[in-house]
C-alpha cells in the first residue's frame, strides 16, 4: 500500500509532469485559454496515458529492447486515434477548439516518457494506477491553468461546457464579472507562460514549508573511546 502511496504522491505532486518535470508543455500552455479546453483536453491525455501504460506493460516481455520505442509510440498513436474519433463523434465543438493539440497527444512526452520510464518495467496494476495518478496531476494543472486565465480573461468559469457536455451544459456557464473587453494577455500564450510561473513559484513555496516543518534529524550520540595503554 505504500508504495501506491508514493506513486499517487509523485504523480499527483512531488514529481508532477506540468510542475516539476514541465513536460507536455506546448498543449499545456496552448489549449488552456478556457477551463472547458483545459478539462477536455486533459481527459484525453488521462485516457491515452492509462491506456499505454497498460498495453506496454502487458507486452513488455515480447517486444525486444532494440525497438521497444518504435512499438511504444504505435501503441500510444493508435489509442490517440480512437480518442480522436470518439471526441470528433461526440463532442465535435470541443474537437474543432482543441485542433491540432489533440493528435498531438502522441508525441507528448508525459506519455513516452511513462510508458519507458516506468510501464515498461513494472506490472500491470502498477502501471495503470501510475498512468492515472501522472494524468490526474497533468489534468488538474491543466484545469487550475484554465480557470485562471478564463477568469483574468473574460470574467467567466466554464464558458463553452456545451461542446464538451452537450447543449445542456450552456446553462453552467459562470459570469463572475462583466467585461467590454477581453484581458488578451491572459487569453493569448504570453499570459499562459506567466501564470505558469505563478504556480510553480507557489508549488516551491510550499514545498519549501513543508520541509522546514520537518522534525530536524537527531544528532547521533558522541561515542566516548577508551585508550588502553599497555604496561610492561
Amino acid at each position: 500500500m505504500s508504495n501506491y502511496r508514493d506513486i499517487a504522491w509523485q504523480g499527483l505532486w512531488k514529481n508532477n509532469p506540468g510542475l516539476v518535470q514541465l513536460l507536455g508543455l506546448c498543449p499545456l500552455l496552448a489549449v488552456t485559454a478556457t477551463l472547458t479546453n483545459a478539462i477536455g483536453l486533459g481527459l484525453a491525455t488521462l485516457v491515452v496515458l492509462v491506456g499505454s501504460n497498460v498495453l506496454v506493460s502487458l507486452v513488455r516481455e515480447f517486444v525486444p529492447k532494440e525497438i521497444r520505442i518504435p512499438v511504444f509510440v504505435m501503441i500510444i498513436a493508435a489509442l490517440v486515434t480512437c480518442v480522436q474519433l470518439l471526441i470528433n463523434a461526440y463532442a465535435y465543438g470541443l474537437y474543432l477548439s482543441l485542433g491540432i493539440f489533440l493528435p498531438l497527444i502522441v508525441t507528448n512526452c508525459v506519455i513516452i516518457g511513462r510508458a519507458e520510464a516506468f510501464a515498461s518495467r513494472n506490472s500491470v496494476v502498477k502501471a495503470a494506477f501510475d498512468g492515472l495518478m501522472m494524468g490526474l496531476g497533468f489534468t488538474l494543472v491543466l484545469m487550475l491553468l484554465g480557470a485562471c486565465r478564463e477568469v483574468l480573461g473574460q470574467g467567466t468559469l466554464f464558458d463553452g461546457a456545451d461542446l464538451l457536455l452537450g447543449d445542456w451544459a450552456k446553462g453552467l456557464t459562470v459570469h463572475l464579472w462583466q467585461v467590454d473587453t477581453n484581458f488578451l494577455l491572459a487569453m493569448l500564450p504570453p499570459g499562459a507562460f506567466i501564470a505558469m510561473g505563478f504556480l510553480i513559484a507557489v508549488k516551491n513555496m510550499i514545498d519549501k514549508q513543508l520541509e522546514a516543518r520537518k522534525p530536524a534529524p537527531e544528532a547521533a550520540p558522541a561515542v566516548t573511546r577508551a585508550r588502553i595503554t599497555k604496561v610492561s
